[in-house]
């Protein structure tokens, strides 16, 4: 700044706005001391968001766990909720806080030059949509069909049945075509389950059986059904859960270093990363891993659930020293808010939503279920939204 700044004579008809406005968002160390709570708190957030991650990949995979078809789409739905009320209260609202036009940062040096917070967002959608249509593209082209079987039917005890058993014979037929938007579907039609029973029971043939099946069909085989379905998804997968980290990073240092605010901030940020963590579970668990990466989906879960925790050790470690109101810290957790806030905007609205309620020729028709489908998206919301107002 040109001139030092004395706070205490100020001539609002002279003084630089910026230099007032910096004056009041400075900060400082905040940390007061509560070692053993926010030793507790990185234990408690690490055990909560990590066993609200593992519950919907767990009842994916072990048979013994299958759950009824409305506390999976509960919690597929609800976290489809919370990322989107995450991507708008929790990282777009503070985005702007710390580098949008009317914070210190906003008005210094180049920051102030251009609308950058929404230049942010704007790109990272941008960029998330050319990844997601590439990703897309590919598969469509090289290989012609990119999904798997129907999460539903593996995971909950409302497998599909058309009256009668499928024989044998019957899988031999080979694995019906499954759509783009049937895999992203959260809930089919009735009659769509009797397809997903054919190509499980295919899937579990012997592999002789399984072969010979191949031979008699051009149809593509389970395994590269799975294995083309995995690789259009995994992609977009990732970025979700890296926004979402990105996000629990910054969160998890404020907690290890915040001061009076400690006491409210501890418990909203536990329902925070559980809500998330939910989400983030649910999921995954509709993505069909190949055998070879059956070890990923677990290292996913373990990431989200770790990185808050590790967050809050790093802040403990620095917390005499970290100041988040500092113009570096207002940089870089604005930046990473702004990354993290375009890439859950279009994951929420793009993935979660339209695909699923809007271009999902084969959504249900139980008005029961799709009422309760929205109902699940809105408490998501709401509650997320309502969090906002403490952290």
């Amino acid at each position: 700044m040109s001139t030092a700044f004395d706070p205490t004579s100020v001539n609002l008809d002279e003084a630089d706005a910026t230099q007032i406005i910096c004056y009041l968002q400075r900060g400082e160390n905040d940390y007061d001391g509560r070692m053993g709570a926010r030793i507790s708190a990185l234990f408690v957030i690490l055990v909560v968001s990590s066993a609200a991650t593992f519950f919907p990949v767990l009842a994916a995979r072990v048979k013994s766990l299958w759950i009824n078809i409305y506390v999976y789409l509960f919690a597929r739905y609800f976290g489809a909720g919370v990322i989107i009320a995450t991507a708008f209260i929790h990282l777009l609202d503070p985005a702007y806080a710390e580098i949008g036009p009317d914070t210190c940062v906003g008005m210094t040096g180049h920051w102030a030059d251009y609308a950058w917070c929404p230049a942010i967002v704007l790109t990272s959608i941008t960029v998330i949509f050319l990844m997601d249509f590439g990703a897309e593209q590919y598969v469509d082209r090289k290989y012609g069909f990119a999904h798997s079987p129907n999460i539903e039917s593996v995971i909950t005890n409302h497998p599909g049945h058309s009256g009668g058993a499928h024989t044998h014979g019957e899988a031999h037929a080979g694995p019906q075509s499954i759509t783009h938007n049937q895999m992203h579907s959260g809930d089919q039609d009735e009659n769509f389950h009797d397809q997903i029973a054919a190509a499980q029971t295919l899937k579990d043939l012997p592999k002789k059986d399984f072969d010979d099946s191949e031979k008699a069909s051009p149809t593509p085989s389970v395994n590269e059904v799975i294995e083309h379905s995995f690789r259009q998804q995994i992609a977009a997968f990732l970025i979700l859960e890296f926004g979402v980290i990105f996000h629990s990073v910054i969160i998890g240092l404020n907690l290890g270093t915040t001061g009076e605010e400690f006491s409210t901030l501890y418990p909203v940020l536990v329902f925070h990363q559980s809500f998330e963590g939910l989400g983030i579970g649910a999921r995954m668990s509709a993505i069909p891993f190949p055998k070879r990466l059956n070890w990923l989906p677990w290292f996913l879960c373990a990431a989200y659930g770790l990185t808050t925790p590790i967050a809050i050790a790093i802040g403990l470690g620095f917390r005499n020293t970290y100041n988040a109101g500092s113009m570096t810290a207002n940089i870089i957790s604005g930046v990473l808010d702004a990354i993290s806030a375009g890439i859950l905007i279009y994951t929420g609205l793009v993935e979660l939503l339209a695909r699923d309620f809007l271009f999902n020729p084969e959504l249900s028709r139980s008005s029961r279920r799709l009422t309760f489908m929205i109902t699940c998206v809105l408490l998501g919301m709401a509650l997320m939204a309502l969090l906002g107002k403490w952290a």
